[in-house]
Order: C-alpha cells, then structure tokens, then sequence
C-alpha cells in the first residue's frame, strides 16, 4: 500500500469497483478502501445484471476486486473515517490509522435500508421480505404476497407487486388508511386491506408464513414486501462538508443522498459520488454503471489539470529556449553540447561558394564559424551565450592564429540587435527556432543584412520530425517549413534556389536507423 495515488475509490461494491476498474484501466493510481458491509448481502442472488442474473451478490465484488488487483488496482479491507483537503488534494484517514493520498476521490458507500421496528423483520431481510420486484418478484411469483405500509408510496407498491402475484394483501400497519380514490384502486385489483399494526413475524422452520396483527389475527403470508427508506452513508463525506438532503421518488421523501450532477460529481470540487449514497433507486447494474461513468468523469478532470499544468510547463519550457540564462545552465552543464562538425547543409551550400563576409547566427561552439574560416570567409559569430562563445573561441585557437584571425566574435541576442543592412556575403541561421513572430521579424533582418548577389541559408527541423521517433523537441509552434520562409521573401528581390525538407538519415534514442528531415532553404538575393 502506497501513501499516495490519483484515486481513492471509498466503498468496494459495484459502484466503487466499476468506478475503479474504469480508472486502473485509464492507467491511474487507485486505492479502494472497502468495509466489507454490502447492501445486497443478505439477499441469495442478485438479479436483472445482464449476464449475471442469478448469481449470488458476493460473486460480484470477488470478480471486480479481481479485475482492479489485474488492472494494478490496489484494495484494502477497512473503513475510510475522515477526509481533509490539501493543498493538492485529498487526505484520507483510516480505521487503523494510516493516512492516504489522492488527488481525486470517489465515493461509492452506499446507504442503509432503515427498516420498521417490527419484531423478527429484520431477521429475514434479504430472504422472504423483501423490497424491491425488478430484484425478487420472479423468486415470489404467484406466492402470497404482503405489502407493509411504510409512507405513501406503499400503495403504489402494491400495485406494482400485483404484477408478480394475484395474491397481494395490502398491510395498513401504523400508517394512515387508504385515501378513497387508493382504496378504489386497490379494490379494483383485487387487492385487500389489512387494518392494524402489524406486531410480529410468522416463521416455520426456516421460511416465512405470515405476520401477526396488533389483534392476535395472522395474515397468512409467503413473502413480505417492505419500502424501507434509505439513509446514505455519509460520514466521509460529511467530514468534507458534504450534508445529506432528502431523496424524493414520486414527490415523497424516500430516504437520504449526496447530491451529485449526472457525472456524479459533488459540490466539493474533486469528489465524486455513485450508487446508493447518492441514488436511492439504483439497483446493482444502475450502481455499476454510475460507478463506471463517475470513473470516466474523474479521469477526463485529471487529464484537464495535467493539461493545464503541461500547457504552463512547456509555455515556460518554450520561453526557457530562448533566454539568455537557460542557454548559459544548459552550455555550463557539460563540456560540450554540440559534436565539434560542422553542419552538413552548410557544408553542402556554402562549399562551392566564393569567399567573403559571413553572419553565423546562433554559432555555439563555433564549429561552423571555424570550417568557413578555414575556406577563406571572413566570419562574424553570434550567439547569445558568453559560454558557448569562450568555447568557440578556443576551438578556433586550436585551428591556428590565421583561421581565428578572419572570426569576429559577438555577444548579442538578435531579437534586439540591429544588424547591419546588405554587409554579408552569406547569412546562415543552423537551427534558430522562435515562436512564430518573434521568428518571422528576426529572420525578415537576416534576409536584411545579405548583400546584393549574396546568400541566405536557413536551416531548421522540420515540422515532420515530429511525426517519427526522433523524439524532437515537440515545440510546433517554434517550427517552420523551408515553403513559409520563401514565401516571405519578395520575389523582386529573390531568386529561391531550394526551399525543401531536405532528408537525412538518424538514429532515434532507441537505436533504431532513421529519416529525419531538415527544412532547408537557399535563397539568392539578386545583385
């Protein structure tokens, strides 16, 4: 068991165990938290769950606990008593003292059926009294059927029981009689009514046989039908600030719930609800169903956050790239970041090229100023870096005093420093990537600073690479294709040599052999 996850699943039934199983299939940290303490426990078989009906209730969380642990869900048996919220989350204490994590929580604990205080009831709760036909009504099908009154919707539950039965007694029990339009209703299905408190349970052997009246009469019975309210279990909830409010069917209170929208999310941000402790009429498969929908619902919120926050991380990490401190930290923490080769479309463009003045944007470690050097170019190198500057030029000491006497060092961030219009044979920018229009004016004053008949070589990833296993910075919005630079240059002006994804071979991290593709764009600027 672990301290901290993303879910904590309170309650281990069908709705707290398909809401788990929905998340551990998302790939979540979950932790159920079950008591052990089942509505439908003392019931023999669980019923109307489609490819289930007619297995016992305890299958089910056996099989779904089964499934979470496959899943990497984790499950503990014990009682979630309180819950704090923090500064991230949820704080979860439990019976034995050990506190839990979670980012999230979905609570599935269900309700008690607050069951009338008739001697020998509650003993055959579950087994011959019953509440509910969609759930029992096969089992007792044309049995001798009582239905005690237990708040106004009895009646319209003796209606609904006549379905399975022709022989259902109505019990008036401590309630009042039936209205005279129920009583016209009842008669004219063959439904009659038994006055009188009902002051005890009938057993022979092991089954029910009738319930006793405050009168001494017994009404002959097989099965007896009990509307109990439901009260939710509530105290975890409670200790968020989560109140109970009345649970209404038909316009009559039958019990309390959580409230909860459709998703089965809370008032309290990060809570969720589902099954009986926020639906008083869900049977096992509506339970199940909630739980998964309030799983689903808890992960789309997770994935909304974690976007959030990934949509500030890589807007800093964006403006982390071209900022004057994070290309000092990243130069100051190797010794070297680049390979010491010049790059190869430089090598490929500028070859064949006459000797003359050239820019170096963005030089690093001056691999590339040094190769143009030693071709005879008289160099101006730029970067934003002192670092990677003091490295450069000592690489271009190390390649003699005559190559690093034709290279200018300078210390310049260009988005803010003017260059000077028309002085550079060639203008080579390997890999500069901006945010889209801080890119687009800084590379419009490179296009600026090549004189006439001069060249204009721009080189970047291309957006494709995003698309193999390269794993390329995935910065989209600060790449570009060779198309989008052409087209912003003035075709007066402008004789576009290539402008394409120029393909080359890699290795990605895994070692796997690629092709990668650099956007590649040479440009002559007309003399």
């Amino acid at each position: 068991m672990n301290d901290s996850y993303d879910v904590i699943v309170v309650g281990g039934g069908a709705a707290g165990l398909s809401g788990a199983l929905a998340l551990a299939r998302a790939r979540r940290s979950v932790l159920v938290v079950d008591a052990g303490e089942p509505r439908n426990a003392p019931a023999g078989h669980m019923h109307n769950y489609l490819g289930l009906d007619g297995r016992p209730p305890a299958e089910l969380p056996a099989a779904g606990r089964e499934e979470v642990a496959r899943y990497g869900g984790e499950i503990v048996s014990g009682r979630a008593e309180s819950a704090t919220r923090t500064g991230d989350g949820f704080l979860v204490t439990l019976d034995d003292g050990r506190a839990v994590r979670a980012r999230r929580l979905l609570v599935a604990t269900g309700a008690v059926d607050e069951l009338p205080d008739v001697p020998g009831l509650a003993e055959r709760w579950g087994r011959d009294v019953l509440h509910c036909p969609y759930c029992h009504g096969w089992e007792v099908r044309d049995r001798r059927i009582g239905v005690l009154a237990t708040g106004p919707l009895s009646v319209e539950q003796a209606l609904l029981w006549r379905q399975w039965s022709q022989d259902v007694v109505f019990l008036v029990h401590q309630g009042p009689a039936p209205s005279e339009e129920d009583a016209e209703r009842l008669a004219a299905r063959r439904i009659p009514v038994a006055d009188g408190p009902v002051t005890g349970i009938e057993v022979t052997g092991d089954a029910l046989t009738g319930v006793r009246l405050a009168s001494g009469a017994v009404v002959a019975l097989d099965a007896l039908v009990v509307g109990a309210p439901l009260t939710a279990r509530s105290g975890l909830l409670e200790s968020l600030g989560l109140k109970p409010v009345e649970a209404e069917i038909g316009g009559h209170v039958a019990g309390t719930r959580i409230a909860a929208d459709p998703s089965g999310a809370t008032a309290v941000p990060g809570v969720w609800v589902a099954g009986n402790v926020t639906d008083v009429r869900a049977v096992v498969v509506a339970s199940a169903a909630a739980g998964m929908a309030a799983g689903a619902a808890i992960n789309m919120d997770l994935v909304a956050e974690e976007t959030r926050e990934a949509v500030g991380a890589y807007r800093d990490q964006m403006r982390a790239l071209i900022e004057e401190a994070a290309w000092e930290e990243r130069y100051r923490s190797r010794p070297a970041v680049w390979s010491g080769r010049p790059n190869p479309q430089l090598v490929a463009e500028a070859a064949g090229l006459p000797a003359g003045r050239a820019l170096d944007v963005g030089s690093g470690e001056g691999a590339d100023a040094v190769w143009l050097a030693e071709r005879g170019w008289r160099v101006t190198g730029v970067d934003i870096s002192a670092t990677a500057l003091k490295r450069a030029a000592g690489h271009a000491a190390d390649a003699g005093a005559e190559v690093a006497g034709r290279i200018e060092w300078l210390h310049a961030d260009l988005r803010d420093h003017a260059l000077p219009e028309g002085a550079y044979d060639l203008v080579s920018a390997q890999y500069m990537h901006l945010p889209g229009e801080a890119r687009r004016e800084l590379f419009a004053r490179l296009a600026a600073a090549v004189a006439p008949g001069g060249t204009l070589l721009i080189v970047g990833h291309d957006p494709s690479d995003l698309l193999t296993t390269a794993r390329r910075m995935h910065f989209p919005h600060m790449m570009y294709t060779a198309g989008e630079i052409a087209a912003s240059l003035d075709p007066a002006e402008w004789e576009i040599a290539a402008a394409e994804a120029r393909p080359r071979a890699a290795v990605d991290p895994e070692g796997r052999e690629i092709t990668i593709h650099d956007a590649v764009l040479v440009a002559r600027r007309r003399a």
